[in-house]
């Protein structure tokens, strides 16, 4: 009889350590341990700043550290690459966002990885706009100022940008948009290209709207216009380029976060719940805020669909402008 038992106790406990091993129980269970944010761009930039902080936040919901790991390289495209690759358990979340999910397929249709299929998109984090600055020894002080300027003297007006990075897109689509030809002058890095502009070496750029501010405040720059649809918060008395004749115009910096495809249903809603949850923070709301963000639409379906959008308008946009990689 004790055999009996004892036989029956080993028959369970295995099937419980079976059970316990079983996808269905790792989901239930989920998070478990601690979980990997990929931020696909070195330390101390606008994306790192929104991993982080995203990263903190979303471990005081899920009660799991969210550690961020960065692997700079290519615009973005190396740390992702590698991060869509890990293994699709929920315990790697990948930071997303328009350099390496839009405009990177624009430069490279043979990208290693498909925006569109080899993600789960959760939600969007942020966006913000550029701000077209020139500086204050320029004539124009308003965008249609500056493209009465610049097609009266057609090549003679440059421009800084600093390769395929936001600021540079919005120029291109700019060009396209108000028909103007303007000479580019490339630079490696947006603190040269920002110094160059403040010492009124070249006399225009579009630039971030967090980077540009103090420099707009200290009135060193003058701001023509934003690239959102909406008037800034921080910016309130600068029109938006489309409000200035150029109706629909947008070009925005973003990032989100996302999945490998092939993770678990469960674990997905999970996530994107936690992250929606974690965005309404009060401490998130006041760090996005205070430098101009803006929050947008929570949830994966807005999400999908505004990476796509991205996606299709900036790889029109570099086809147009004869855009390379580097």
């Amino acid at each position: 009889m004790m055999k009996k038992r004892q036989l029956l106790l080993a028959i369970g406990l295995t099937g419980l350590g079976m059970l316990s091993q079983s996808p269905a129980f790792a989901q239930a269970d989920y998070p478990n341990k601690p979980i990997k944010l990929i931020v696909a761009f070195p330390p101390g930039g606008t994306s790192d700043v929104m991993g982080r902080l995203m990263a903190e936040e979303l471990g005081k919901v899920l009660k799991q550290p969210v550690v961020v790991e960065n692997i700079g390289g290519a615009g973005g495209v190396v740390g992702t690459d590698r991060a869509v690759k890990m293994p699709a358990d929920g315990y790697t979340i990948i930071q997303t966002g328009v350099g390496q999910n839009a405009v990177a397929h624009g430069l490279d249709p043979n990208l290693k990885y498909n925006s569109l299929t080899d993600f789960i998109h959760l939600t969007q984090v942020h966006s913000g706009p550029n701000v077209l600055l020139v500086h204050p020894s320029q004539p124009f002080k308003t965008v249609k100022e500056l493209v009465d300027y610049a097609k009266k003297n057609p090549g003679k007006l440059d421009y800084g940008f600093t390769h395929a990075a936001s600021g540079h897109m919005a120029m291109e689509l700019f060009k396209q948009t108000t028909g103007v030809f303007l000479t580019g002058i490339p630079y490696r890095g947006g603190g040269p290209m920002l110094n160059d502009l403040l010492a009124g070496t070249i006399p225009m750029i579009f630039l971030n709207q967090d980077v540009a501010l103090p420099h707009v405040k200290a009135g060193k720059l003058r701001a023509l216009a934003v690239t959102s649809k909406e008037r800034n918060a921080l910016y309130p008395d600068v029109p938006t380029i489309a409000e200035s004749g150029y109706k629909g115009f947008e070009a925005l910096s973003w990032s989100g976060l996302s999945v490998a495809k092939g993770t678990p249903q469960p674990i997905v809603d999970k996530l994107e719940a936690a992250m929606a949850q974690a965005m309404q923070s009060a401490n998130f709301k006041q760090r996005l805020t205070s430098t101009g963000f803006v929050i947008p639409s929570l949830g994966s379906k807005p999400y999908t669909e505004f990476v796509k959008s991205e996606l299709d308008q900036w790889t029109r946009v570099i086809k147009t402008a004869g855009i390379k990689p580097q």
